[in-house]
């Protein structure tokens, strides 16, 4: 690899949403490497199509929501490829349920894996990053982030938290480079949308359908690519749904 190589680290990077903004990166020149928690085969197929991209390619088996885990493996990139110009900290879980019904361990999954993971993965790649004076983070909230939504009251909140992790690390590491964005899709055609009422839902969205994984994955790499000056951002990706 040469040294103007660039590279990138997508979370929850082999299936949906993460494996759309993997490939859309690695289109763009990037290796890929890709964390991954269980789907052993999913993850390898990813690799496989990074790879016929031309592109240098891993996947990573850990769970972001272990600091120790992450704080590993991002030692072990650093370690192979020298440097993480992009972190799409994507990786997420749902566990939904009215507020009144929701186990405890319910959410703590959730707030473990979809906001505290981001601290995890985030802290140590930031290190790095200002040292190299550049690198963009780019965080995946979602609407329910910013309007909530019943029966998804661990879900939203943490996504929320997501919206407030950005804005405030966005200031701390704007002087050295460095952006961090959020992106918030709505309703995406993915395995976490694949048992909903789509024709319902498509009906309260004024574009009337639903995105792809791929509509978000192009304005994630449009942001690690060429948005060098966005930074503090939280953009929507959901047909007009947030208006």
């Amino acid at each position: 690899m040469t040294e103007e190589k660039k590279v990138a680290l997508v979370t929850g990077g082999s299936r949906g949403i993460g494996k759309a903004c993997a490939l859309e990166l690695a289109k763009s020149g990037y290796d890929v490497v890709i964390n991954y928690a269980g789907n052993d085969a999913a993850a390898n197929e990813t690799v496989g199509e990074l790879k016929a991209l031309g592109v240098e390619a891993e996947a990573l088996k850990f769970n972001v929501a272990d600091k120790d885990a992450a704080k590993e493996a991002v030692a072990k990139i650093f370690e192979k490829f020298g440097r993480i110009d992009v972190l799409v900290n994507n990786a997420g879980i749902t566990r939904d349920g009215l507020a009144i019904r929701m186990s405890y361990e319910n959410w703590e999954d959730v707030i473990n894996t979809n906001l505290n993971s981001m601290f995890y993965v985030t802290k140590p790649v930031v290190e790095k990053m200002l040292k190299q004076k550049s690198g963009a983070v780019i965080n995946m909230a979602s609407v329910c982030g910013v309007y909530g939504n019943a029966g998804q009251l661990n879900y939203s909140s943490a996504k929320a938290g997501v919206i407030g992790f950005t804005k405030a690390l966005a200031k701390e590491v704007a002087s050295r480079g460095i952006t961090v964005n959020a992106v918030a899709p709505g309703f995406i055609e993915t395995d976490m949308t694949k048992d909903l009422k789509k024709d319902l839902i498509a009906e309260k969205i004024p574009l009337k359908k639903l995105g792809s994984a791929e509509d978000v994955a192009k304005l994630v790499r449009f942001l690690a690519c060429e948005g060098k000056y966005i930074t503090a951002q939280v953009i929507g990706v959901d047909g007009g749904l947030v208006i």
